[in-house]
């Protein structure tokens, strides 16, 4: 495996990292720009909004630049981002960092993803891109949980240049590593790959993810003060606990992956139905402290259990659009990551207090199924409109998807954006 494949994943531990680290800093920036807690959740939103519009937009915008330089810029803008995060005098200013720095966040996953598999054989590509994945797990068991150590020691700012200086060291791998990697050949037409959005199982694909991904971020991104004020934990606990998410996250990916081709709809079934029970414990149990450190693992491993076979449905559908398939997966997880925070805020808004966002979350994952046993009719029906069989055909010629809880592109384009998550 070329050592530019791991500089690659490095990077994507600096992104991972600021992506999901708020979860943890919510309380301090809250304090420190004068807003609610529900407003500095919405900081979250911020960055999942970027990921949404960032993917497709950025997945077509850079076809015909060189994937190197796009490289060198997306992650030094990145990297610029969270230093204006760190300095911000306001949370307007704090905001717009945010959406900034998702926006080149999403355009280096476009982007990397296709040079992670141009230098590596055909045979390679899934262990590349589980490289590339290598760094997101190690941001949820590492990058997440130390973000919230800094916060609570030395202020949340701190968080952000710990951030911009994992960017910097990103960055000179990128200079010095990566190689140049020659442009396709052949543009993608994207005016045949725009035709999945006429099938019913895209959409319902889409739906399911952004429920599955919102459900359980809704509970997630205030799980920091549900522990302290709800729970009652010292908030020297906080870091711990999400260290424990993020490793339940890391199991729950290598199971999923392993059974998710053989059992797809049983994974979303399983996964989404386990989400829904732990965060319906969560919000009858979220006074014992024993029960949210236990529930906090058991969400990570049910939410990224489900996340492969969802990443494999998207491509099994819409497999036929190598430049969108990937970039509609990520605005779809990002969707969630947006709307699960906003409703979360909403119900503490109301007065309903932190533990609500387990019901509004379990909420969102109980109509996840629904939209599932709705794909799971029309599948065993043999329709889902008229591009099915078509997109069915074609895909069934591509990589087959990596078992990490990403896409796997499904040709060697710089549009091909494999995404979690957040999750």
């Amino acid at each position: 495996m070329p050592l530019a494949v791991y500089i690659l994943g490095l990077s994507v531990f600096a992104l991972g990292t600021s992506e999901f680290m708020l979860s943890g800093l919510l309380p301090p920036i809250a304090d420190d720009m004068n807003v609610s807690i529900p407003q500095a959740g919405l900081l979250i939103s911020a960055f999942a909004i970027g990921m949404v519009v960032g993917a497709p937009l950025l997945a077509v915008a850079t076809l015909r630049l060189p994937r190197r330089t796009t490289l060198i810029a997306l992650i030094s803008v990145f990297g610029l981002g969270q230093i204006a995060g760190a300095l911000a005098p306001t949370y307007e200013i704090l905001f717009v960092s945010r959406v900034v720095s998702a926006l080149a966040c999403a355009g280096f996953w476009a982007v990397g993803a296709a040079v992670a598999i141009a230098m590596v054989p055909v045979n390679q590509r899934a262990r590349a891109m589980a490289v590339m994945i290598g760094g997101l797990s190690v941001a949820n068991v590492l990058g997440v949980p130390l973000g919230a150590f800094l916060g609570e020691h030395l202020g949340w700012r701190s968080a952000f240049w710990a951030v911009g200086a994992a960017s910097a060291v990103a960055l000179i791998g990128v200079v010095t590593r990566i190689p140049h990697i020659p442009l396709p050949e052949k543009k993608p037409e994207l005016k045949r790959e725009l035709a999945i959005y006429r099938d019913r199982q895209v959409w319902l694909a889409i739906v399911i993810t952004a429920l599955a991904a919102g459900g359980v971020f809704c509970a997630f991104s205030y799980l920091a003060p549900l522990l302290t004020d709800v729970a009652g934990l010292d908030s020297g606990w906080v870091p711990w606990i999400l260290g424990l998410f993020g490793a339940g996250a890391l199991i729950g990916t290598m199971i999923g992956g392993r059974v998710a081709d053989a059992h797809l709809f049983g994974v979303l079934l399983g996964g989404i139905t386990a989400s829904t029970v732990f965060l319906v414990a969560l919000a009858l149990l979220a006074s014992s402290q024993v029960a949210v450190v236990g529930l906090a693992f058991l969400l990570g491993l049910s939410a990224f259990f489900t996340a492969p076979a969802l990443n494999a449905r998207m491509f099994n559908v819409a497999g036929a659009a190598p430049t969108l398939a990937g970039a509609t997966t990520t605005a779809a997880f990002n969707l969630g990551n947006t709307s699960g925070p906003w409703l979360g805020g909403t119900v503490i808004d109301l007065d309903f207090g932190f533990a609500s966002t387990a019901w509004a979350g379990a909420a969102m994952t109980a109509l996840a199924l629904a939209a599932v046993g709705v794909a799971l009719r029309l599948q065993r029906g043999g329709g889902s409109g008229r591009t099915r069989s078509r997109l069915i055909a074609r895909s069934t010629a591509g990589p087959e998807a990596p078992k990490d809880g990403r896409p796997a592109p499904a040709a060697p384009s710089a549009s091909s954006v494999p995404h979690p998550s957040g999750a």
